[in-house]
């Protein structure tokens, strides 16, 4: 018992006097990643970026001594801050429930969302109507509306060819003739050269009619989405539009692809940084890009890539940002306090605007 009260009251004085020298200024470790328009590494070895002066603005005016420590990427920064390597990372950390258990999160100061990229068709509308005409998809729909034509002109002319000879001819002809009254029925044109006289044929007949009305439409919407979202993409405003995209690509462990697997829509082709993946979808490569819409918007513009790939007017599902210190860290509150003055000052809107982004 001696021994267990001895250890508890050094542990207590650690964490007193580790807390004691924080506030006299100890160091502050502050991991980073390169991430624009957040976190920029400038050319030479600097540092910028809306993150950045956010954070030195904090500094600042709370007196704390920091010094940034570099890393690959935002799992590096996760497990440093796990093990307590590091204070605190500035760079946007989404919020959500495993991290608010793991971790101290500040004030959100920044709210994003999904953005959807595109190829950029610089064809014209007839060439991508045309070309979309010869494509499989289309091919399929036609042959499956031929399929159920058929069907219900066979059967029509098997129960009319022993009551009907002079409009439902035996033989191979026959079944021709079942398959124009089935096509001229399901299309409503009515020329009324043929039609059924059995009591079985006409109820055969009214199945078909009212059949055909619901089958119309659905292979009409059909053909519309083979043309549009297979060749135009611009309709996609939902999971249930994504669905009807072939390639969608993402940029691997961000919330973009979580967003993907949660509504179990199939990822194609996943990158490490948004940088591969926007050129991959500039070549055609992918169909449509998700990720970050405030990151996307940065990088098309910086790489030139706004007459290659189209960032469409809409987002998918917001999320928060925020910084994200080590569970119970002493200089929470003064970080957390810091941060919620300078977002509330007219210098945020201005830092914003020197960015070109603008937290929704």
């Amino acid at each position: 018992m001696r021994r267990q009260l001895f250890y508890i009251f050094i542990l207590a004085l650690l964490m007193g006097n580790w807390q004691q020298m924080y506030s006299q200024g100890d160091t502050l470790v502050v991991g980073i990643y390169h991430n624009p328009p957040f976190v920029i590494k400038t050319a030479d070895n600097t540092y910028e970026g809306l993150s950045i002066e956010l954070w030195e603005s904090i500094a600042t005016s709370s007196d704390l001594n920091f010094r940034y420590q570099e890393y690959s990427d935002f799992i590096g920064i996760l497990k440093r801050l796990e093990y307590e390597e590091i204070d605190l990372t500035i760079n946007p950390m989404d919020v959500n429930e495993l991290r608010v258990d793991k971790f101290d999160m500040t004030q959100p100061y920044f709210i994003s969302s999904i953005g959807v990229a595109i190829p950029y068709l610089n064809r014209s509308t007839l060439s991508v109507f045309i070309s979309n005409i010869f494509s499989i998809a289309f091919l399929k729909i036609i042959l499956l509306l031929i399929l159920v034509i058929f069907i219900f002109g066979f059967f029509l002319w098997l129960v009319e060819r022993s009551h009907n000879k002079f409009q439902f001819r035996p033989g191979l002809w026959g079944l021709f003739d079942g398959l124009w009254w089935s096509a001229v029925t399901m299309t409503t044109v009515g020329y009324g050269d043929k039609a059924p006289k059995s009591n079985l044929g006409k109820a055969i007949a009214i199945v078909w009619m009212f059949t055909a009305v619901i089958i119309i439409s659905s292979f009409t919407a059909g053909i519309a989405s083979a043309l549009t979202i297979g060749g135009l993409q611009t309709d996609i405003r939902s999971p249930e539009d994504l669905r009807l995209v072939e390639n969608v690509s993402a940029v691997g462990a961000s919330t973009s692809e979580a967003y993907l697997i949660q509504e179990d829509i199939p990822v194609n082709q996943t990158y490490a940084s948004p940088i591969p993946a926007l050129r991959a979808l500039a070549k055609k490569e992918n169909d449509v890009l998700l990720y970050d819409h405030t990151v996307l918007q940065y990088y098309i513009n910086r790489l030139s890539l706004d007459e290659k790939v189209k960032l469409l007017p809409f987002t998918l599902k917001e999320h928060y940002q925020s910084f994200m210190l080590p569970k119970d860290h002493p200089a929470f509150d003064l970080i957390n306090v810091g941060l919620m003055k300078e977002i509330h000052q007219p210098g945020w809107d201005d830092l914003q605007r020197k960015y070109d982004v603008k937290s929704r």
